[in-house]
């Protein structure tokens, strides 16, 4: 039973980390879509001076190096043709995104792993969440980078297999007299959907944050807080200390001049005990108000 409670209160710390489990889904979906695409078009030429129609087809998908796609096409005089290459090498962009995907795939079911199964080892020495950390940093780098090539290369793919473009490649499609016309477009709905790469830009950078809580530098950070304060306590006793100071001031300028009028009540004659009795109470008064006015004035 104890061993059950520790693997459930491992496996609840693992859900502390919700980004990563929507990296496997959307890793699978950037790479997947990328790497399995295959794209068809076809174009159809009619020649003046003929009554057939040349239907063209033309096939390309992964790694999109177009200019190895190839295609025959009719001159339109004497049963001649023609091999036209399509235009463009959007292969390195192709093969860093989906290269990318494959590995932040790998390590982020490696990491499951480790955290849901070797937590202690993880947490130990504090080198599991630094590297971690630092992995998850370069994988959010790379993220970015790859899903803004792959963006650029895919709008130049789509411009390279337009139908459109294709029939100006065509000789015959040059001359007026011959008809060109495109009969069937790339599907595109799959290809776009590769654009799930910036949705992990988002989840990697994400589950920085969630990572870095792992770290030691978090939790070091954690104990400033007490110190400041326990500083804030100290600088307010040193400011009711100045206060209390600095209010005692006015009662010792005060002084001399207490004394003064007592020197000069007494010398003014002596009216008997009781009388100089009461003068010296009715001094005490005034001393004890003088204070009080003095700060008023002030």
């Amino acid at each position: 039973h104890s061993m059950f409670c520790k693997k459930k209160e491992v496996f609840k710390k693992c859900l502390v980390k919700p980004p990563l489990h929507f990296v496997h889904i959307f890793a699978i979906c950037a790479f997947a879509t990328c790497g399995g695409y295959s794209g068809h078009l076809r174009v159809r030429v009619d020649c003046a001076d003929r009554k057939s129609n040349l239907s063209i087809n033309i096939d390309f998908g992964y790694p999109f190096r177009l200019q190895q796609v190839h295609f025959k096409a009719s001159l339109c005089e004497a049963k001649r043709e023609e091999i036209i290459f399509l235009d463009g090498d959007f292969s390195s962009a192709a093969q860093f995104f989906v290269t990318v995907g494959v590995s932040a795939f790998l390590y982020s079911l490696l990491a499951t792993i480790v955290y849901v199964f070797y937590q202690n080892k993880y947490l130990k020495n504090n080198r599991g969440p630094l590297v971690d950390f630092i992995v998850t940093i370069i994988f959010s780098f790379m993220w970015l980078a790859s899903s803004c090539c792959w963006a650029k290369s895919l709008s130049d793919i789509k411009t390279a297999t337009n139908p459109t473009q294709v029939l100006l490649l065509i000789s015959a499609c040059k001359a007026q007299e011959n008809k060109c016309t495109a009969v069937q477009e790339p599907l595109w709905s799959r290809l776009n959907t590769s654009v799930f790469g910036f949705v992990n830009v988002t989840l990697w950078i994400g589950n920085i944050w969630f990572v870095f809580k792992e770290t030691g530098w978090y939790k070091t950070g954690q104990r400033y807080p007490t110190r400041s304060v326990s500083g804030k306590r100290s600088s307010e006793m040193r400011q009711r200390l100045y206060s209390e100071s600095s209010f005692d001031q006015p009662e010792e300028s005060v002084g001399p001049q207490s004394s003064g009028q007592d020197r000069l009540k007494q010398s003014l004659g002596n009216f008997g005990q009781q009388v100089h009795r009461q003068a010296s109470l009715n001094q005490s008064h005034a001393d004890f108000s003088l204070p009080q006015t003095y700060l008023i004035n002030q």
